[in-house]
């Protein structure tokens, strides 16, 4: 009798556990269908007023790339890194030459017929014909070069995995780095969740560096010490958003910068004060959530965005005074 008793027991609780689950669950079907307080809604934000949007996709040209890495343009040319190789390609899209390169590509600048291709931790230089010029000592084993500028003396290296700039001779020696500290008491140097993290030098020989965690571009002299800055941190058109953007830029030939996001993707162009001016390319013209395109832009202003969902390179072009 004993044992009866506990199997009842037991069977009991068993159908009153059951009941406070299944009762909970149906209580809180409800509350599945309430907005989550702590989420942000991006729809709102993908729409953006045609008046604000100054360019237009004139052209896109597929580049075979199965995993497309890298994008910049130099003297009328594309240059497009991906697997495992490099293409170089006219205005229009054609093919003018490609060559097989000995890894990946995470980073690319061309400066003075050479092209600095980041692979691995190390930097090689080659020429238009696939030949190596040269090929710099490696970095530190957990560096990440995520981007590369190059002026006539200087070539300065981004490297996420260690939060620093290094800058280099045109030889290649280090001659320094920095942690993009203001100062030996500031709080934050670079803040870097993901490997977005670029550098370009503008018109007036000016190194800007993004800080992607602020959502801030910064200016830096040659030697490391910050210059000024400008940030905008918002999910509005103006601003940037989430963990780390904007994820690339470029400048035009004026000194404006064309930013990019990863997210909520958008391509935008901000005066040289900083201070937004207008949209190249919407949300709704990218993968929903997708990545960053990689962005350069030609002589004529003209901006080229190399989408790596849809692995093609796209043109935009500024429109005309009628709009179209």
């Amino acid at each position: 009798m004993k044992n009866k008793g506990i199997i009842i027991f037991l069977l009991i609780l068993t159908v009153i556990i059951v009941v406070v689950i299944v009762g909970d669950y149906v209580s809180d079907r409800p509350n599945r269908s309430r907005p989550n307080p702590f989420a942000y809604d991006v729809e709102a934000f993908k729409s953006v007023n045609p008046d604000l949007i100054h360019y237009k996709e004139s052209k896109n040209f597929r580049i075979g790339f199965q995993e497309p890495a890298a994008l910049a343009i130099q003297n009328k040319k594309i240059y497009v890194a991906g697997d495992r190789s490099l293409k170089i390609i006219d205005l229009s899209g054609v093919l003018s030459s490609e060559f097989n390169l000995p890894g990946k590509v995470q980073a690319i600048e061309v400066w003075d017929g050479k092209v600095f291709l980041a692979i691995d931790n190390r930097i090689l230089i080659y020429d238009e014909a696939g030949n190596v010029l040269d090929e710099w000592q490696p970095l530190k084993e957990n560096s990440l070069i995520t981007a590369i500028a190059a002026t006539e003396s200087n070539v300065f290296v981004a490297d996420a995995g260690n939060r620093r700039v290094i800058r280099f001779s045109a030889e290649g020696e280090m001659l320094g780095e920095f942690e993009g500290k203001a100062d030996e008491d500031a709080l934050h140097g670079f803040i870097i969740p993901s490997p977005c993290f670029d550098l370009n030098v503008n018109d007036e020989n000016e190194l800007w560096v993004v800080n992607p965690g602020l959502h801030a571009l910064e200016n830096y002299t040659f030697e490391g010490n910050l210059r000024s800055h400008w940030k905008k941190t918002g999910m509005t058109v103006d601003g940037f958003s989430g963990c780390c953007n904007p994820s690339h830029f470029t400048f035009l030939n004026d000194g404006r910068y064309v930013t990019s996001e990863k997210g909520l993707v958008r391509i935008k162009i901000h005066k040289r004060s900083g201070e937004f001016e207008g949209v190249v390319a919407a949300p709704e013209k990218f993968t929903e959530e997708g990545q960053a395109p990689d962005v350069a832009a030609d002589n004529q202003n003209n901006i080229y965005a190399l989408d790596f969902d849809k692995k093609v390179v796209r043109v935009f072009e500024q429109k005309n005074s009628t709009g179209l």
